[in-house]
């Protein structure tokens, strides 16, 4: 494996010990934004190309490759063409749901869940959500999308304080992104997900792909990683729309194009 630019000492060492003993490395990468361009649409979104074979290929080379999404498993799997791709994990709702070669492990759906879905369609008439606000239903979680909204910022901006009421009254949390707001059941994050993969992985070194104010959990479960003694290298799927992760990121590619590029390079 050959070296791309890592702008931070602890993002060296990181990738050092990937490069170095690459059959004790964990790599997981976000989905939505990191794998696959952010659509308007969601049900639009699908995975670069170039992403099935390159993680078919990684996967034969490290400990463990995972995805880790706030989408149901199922979804990224089929959005991401990944289901024949062996020795791969997929996290999904935040690591609710674990998918791992064909089968599904899922709890049932959270009660705060199905409240949520019987008042949100009735808070978003009464805060008049303009149009092009959607409702994305994800099962074990509810998504509301103000991408193709005249301004989102001022529609992202309207929704934020009564989400987290509503969250707050079902006994949810409320997860922002990239103009969206997602009630899902609390005590699950990508940060978790990272940890328990780690854990699973007994991995001598963690890599983490992401794009999103999601993402930021899974980029401080590797901080405390690397603070225990396990190097790890954060790697952010830029963007104009979250600077926060790229402030916190090792290395910062040019969204899911500039992903496959740095795998490309990676796996030489």
């Amino acid at each position: 494996m050959s070296a791309p630019a890592v702008r931070t000492e602890a993002g060296r060492a990181g990738l050092a010990a990937l490069r170095a003993e690459p059959q004790r490395a964990l790599v997981a990468f976000d989905f939505d934004g990191t794998l696959a361009p952010i659509v308007d649409n969601p049900d639009d979104a699908r995975a670069h190309p170039d992403v099935a074979p390159l993680l078919a290929e990684l996967a034969k080379q490290v400990a463990q490759v995972a995805i880790v999404t706030g989408r149901p498993a199922e979804t990224a799997v089929d959005y991401a063409g990944i289901a024949d791709v062996p020795g791969l994990v997929v996290l999904g709702h935040y690591g609710l749901q674990r998918w791992e070669d064909g089968r599904l492990s899922t709890p049932a759906p959270d009660d705060g869940v199905a409240k949520a879905r019987a008042l949100l369609s009735d808070l978003l008439d009464d805060l008049q959500a303009p149009d092009g606000t959607v409702i994305e239903d994800k099962g074990q979680a509810l998504a509301v999308h103000v991408r193709r909204t005249a301004d989102p910022q001022a529609a992202y901006d309207l929704l934020t304080a009564p989400m987290a009421m509503l969250a707050a009254r079902t006994g949810l949390t409320v997860e922002p992104g990239r103009y969206v707001l997602e009630l899902r059941p609390a005590g699950f994050d990508k940060g978790r997900a990272v940890r328990v993969l780690a854990h699973d992985a007994d991995a001598g070194s963690v890599t983490f792909f992401g794009d999103d104010l999601g993402d930021l959990a899974a980029f401080e479960a590797v901080a405390g990683l690397r603070a225990a003694g396990t190097p790890g290298l954060l790697v952010c799927s830029g963007s104009d729309e979250v600077p926060e992760l790229a402030r916190r990121a090792d290395v910062v590619v040019d969204g899911p194009e500039g992903v496959v590029d740095f795998l490309r390079t990676l796996l030489g």
